[in-house]
């Protein structure tokens, strides 16, 4: 911890010698690399779970960013100012300023190669840098602009070539170990194998993750990503294997992480899951804290609905107070109480809804007189049997001739009608959970 503080006073003092006329170096002495070496150790710093420095990070961007600006010419003389100004475009500096560097460099300091891949990058137009990006790693891939580099070209191929972003990623972290490289490598690898299917690997990238960076202010993209595998491949992932996972995180992060498992879970029909991730939110909420328990009591109910037991499910949902749920988790316990009452619905109150409407008698289709069941069911199918006998259809009649239609095929008119209600039921909880899976 000692050496921690020292080293944040020397860049302090760093800071300070760019800022502070009293100090050796002024701002338009100070060598833009030296000022890339501290925005580096701020962003790993944060990265490792020092927020407090990222208000730092912000200064030294906008400092670094009015030097690059006004600085001579003569200053990219130096390689390493080359580097660094490349190295601060792919930090989240201002991709303006990069233009503007471009734009002075009549001494052809830059390397066109990587200008022109990384202006298409910045502007959104990554696949376009694909091909320029493959031909110049291989050149500077043990140069200081290397791990920043192979990020950069790993996102250009994420979704063409996963397989090759992954070996991208890979060689970032082998060569920027315990840094915001590494901790941007790791969690995008979480995702690349979990969407190409590669379980084993995003368990092993997962599990780095958790051992070293949980305290990052990109954690809580990592848990979503997390959450997303665990639901997605829960069949073929080992329950202690997530345990595993989420062992290095503390209790409110565990609980939180259950929970989103458990919201996610419900809301993709994986009930085992649900239940599973809901009841151990529930055992990791302490007492006095009603909210992780009323969620988990929602998802773990949401799970129950398709069980036996609806009727319970029904009245642990019923009781969760509207006033302790988010907007969307109201919604969730809408569609959830629909959904039991229509299970619970019983069909001989709608046979009896169907009854209460009066259908008078009709006389006997004297044509089918003497017909066999045979020639009744053939005669029925043509379409031209009968066809001057077809009266023109009044306003009253479409629902009778439907209930002809449903006695004719062997279907319960109470059961017809159930569906009917039941798919109107399915249309209005379709709109309360649009966007939910998402």
């Amino acid at each position: 911890m000692l050496r921690r503080l020292l080293m944040m006073g020397t860049v302090l003092c760093g800071i300070a010698s760019a800022v502070v006329p009293a100090c050796a170096e002024n701002l338009d002495d100070l060598a833009p690399y030296k000022m890339i070496r501290s925005l580096q150790y701020v962003q790993d710093t944060v990265a490792l779970g020092d927020h407090s420095a990222m208000e730092m990070q912000r200064f030294l961007l906008s400092t670094i960013d009015e030097r690059f600006r006004t600085a001579d010419a003569a200053i990219f003389d130096d390689p390493r100012n080359v580097d660094a100004a490349l190295i601060y475009a792919m930090s989240g500096g201002n991709p303006e300023t990069l233009e503007l560097l471009i734009k002075r460099d009549v001494g052809g300091h830059f390397d066109s190669r990587i200008t022109d891949a990384l202006r298409s990058y910045l502007g959104g137009r990554g696949s376009q840098s694909v091909n320029s990006l493959a031909e110049i790693f291989p050149e500077y891939k043990r140069a200081r602009v290397g791990p920043y580099l192979a990020l950069v070209s790993a996102n250009s191929v994420i979704r063409k070539d996963p397989a090759l972003a992954l070996t991208y990623f890979d060689w970032a972290r082998l060569v920027a170990p315990g840094t915001i490289v590494e901790e941007a490598a790791l969690r995008r690898s979480v995702y690349v194998t979990s969407e190409a299917g590669w379980i084993d690997k995003s368990m092993v990238y997962a599990n780095r993750y958790a051992r070293r960076y949980l305290r990052s202010p990109y954690a809580s993209q990592f848990a979503d990503l997390f959450v997303k595998l665990a639901v997605d491949h829960f069949e073929a992932l080992k329950e202690e294997d997530i345990l595993e996972v989420l062992s290095f995180m503390d209790v409110p992060r565990q609980r939180e992480v259950y929970l989103r498992m458990a919201r996610l879970a419900a809301i993709s029909g994986k009930n085992k899951l649900a239940s599973l991730a809901a009841e151990r939110a529930q055992m990791l909420s302490e007492d006095g804290e009603n909210v992780p328990r009323v969620l988990a009591d929602l998802y773990s109910g949401l799970a129950s609905v398709p069980s036996g037991d609806v009727s319970s499910a029904m009245e642990s949902i019923i009781a969760i107070p509207d006033d302790k749920l988010s907007e969307k988790d109201r919604a969730l316990k809408a569609a959830a109480k629909a959904v039991a009452e229509e299970v619970l619905r019983a069909p001989q109150a709608l046979l009896a809804e169907t009854e209460a409407v009066a259908v008078p008698e009709q006389p006997e289709d004297a044509s089918y007189a003497g017909l066999n069941e045979a020639e009744t069911a053939e005669r029925s199918m043509d379409p031209q049997a009968g066809a001057e006998e077809i009266p023109v259809a009044t306003a009253a009649e479409p629902d009778k001739k439907k209930k002809e239609q449903t006695a004719e095929a062997g279907i319960d008119p109470a059961f017809d009608t159930f569906v009917s209600s039941g798919r109107s039921k399915l249309d209005e909880i379709d709109a309360l959970l649009k966007g939910e899976g998402s």
